[in-house]
């Protein structure tokens, strides 16, 4: 168990890198005029290359079971959250900064955990330190994000490559955090269904490969209405070329595998805990390959959501704590109640 438990751990750490680093990747194409909606269509197209040979490798000896039709439907909904979100995040992107969005997204502990609790995948006792503790933490989770958005504060001169390419307007700063907002709850939503379909259907290649195929479809629908522009499916640039690949290999397949996965072993909420990492990492990454000035907003709210994870983290570790002395005490009862004495 406790192996099983730092994997999951180390890959959702690793995650967060891939996923901050498409971010970065992604705001530099933008700036060549890269279309989000050609990007994402692109993306999982070439994705689908990586995924549908790896998943018939995989059960080349063992054929999946037959999916049942209430997986389909959950797998349809994934699909379509996965493109809402992934349009919005792109979007967002482009409005503001890989950092925003990686504030933004912190967001998503809280709001798994509000659905989690509705969904009655988590308990809520208000008489538990633990319970207290994860309430606190996704109040101020949400608090620490409206900070990073609302106040930008004045520049911390900390920038290696201060050339303002990619400085945001107040105005656009606000209208991408709201789509960021707004992506991370489709991701909370997203967390919860993909949990609920891959403890029913624990086939993580085939659940990944069947939604990446229907993300294909979907895109390319919403792209052919909202891109009017018939050369923007046409890209001019190798930075296009490398946001798209990195996408389709290290993203849209090997993430998305792995947070399936950790949904099965360890639930929608622990794999959206690690989302606050993104933060820190993106941050570095702003400053020193964007040329983004560090806001004085950006370090209160990163401070503030960073107070909320580890709260919601304490909490979850002392439910594992308590959990695993239940589960001890419960297999030592049947021995105790077995003993006699003989006189």
């Amino acid at each position: 168990m406790v192996g099983v438990g730092l994997g999951v751990t180390a890959a959702m750490i690793g995650t967060q890198f891939l996923e901050v680093g498409l971010n970065t990747l992604i705001k530099e194409a933008n700036t060549n005029g890269m279309s989000n909606f050609v990007f994402i269509v692109y993306s999982n197209f070439f994705a689908l290359f990586v995924l549908a040979p790896t998943t018939f490798f995989y059960h080349r000896k063992r054929a999946p079971p037959t999916i049942p039709r209430s997986i389909l439907c959950k797998m349809f909904a994934i699909s379509c959250l996965s493109t809402v979100v992934q349009t919005l995040m792109y979007t967002g992107i482009s409005y503001s900064s890989p950092t925003l969005c990686s504030a933004m997204v912190d967001l998503v502990p809280a709001f798994t955990f509000i659905f989690a609790l509705f969904s009655r995948m988590e308990n809520l006792n208000l008489k538990q330190h633990s319970c207290q503790a994860k309430v606190m933490g996704t109040v101020v989770s949400i608090a620490g994000a409206f900070i990073v958005t609302l106040y930008k504060g004045t520049p911390l001169n900390f920038s290696l490559l201060r050339n303002g390419t990619y400085l945001s307007t107040q105005s656009d700063w606000i209208i991408g955090g709201f789509l960021l907002a707004i992506s991370s709850l489709c991701i909370s939503v997203l967390l919860i269904v993909q949990t609920s379909a891959v403890k029913e259907y624990p086939e993580e290649l085939v659940i990944t490969t069947t939604c990446c195929s229907m993300v294909v479809i979907l895109s390319a629908i919403v792209a052919l209405f909202a891109e009017g522009n018939p050369k923007a499916w046409i890209f001019t640039s190798h930075k296009e070329f490398i946001a798209v690949f990195y996408s389709a290999i290290f993203v849209v397949s090997m993430r998305s595998v792995v947070c399936t996965w950790g949904c099965r072993k360890k639930g929608p909420v622990y794999v959206a805990m690690f989302n606050p990492l993104g933060m820190v990492i993106a941050l570095g990454m702003g400053v020193i390959f964007l040329g983004e000035s560090l806001y004085l907003g950006s370090v209160i709210g990163a401070a503030t959501i960073g107070i909320g994870f580890y709260l919601v983290m304490w909490a979850h570790a002392e439910d594992s704590n308590v959990a695993e002395e239940n589960t001890v005490t419960s297999s030592a009862a049947p021995l105790l109640s077995t003993k006699s004495i003989n006189v």
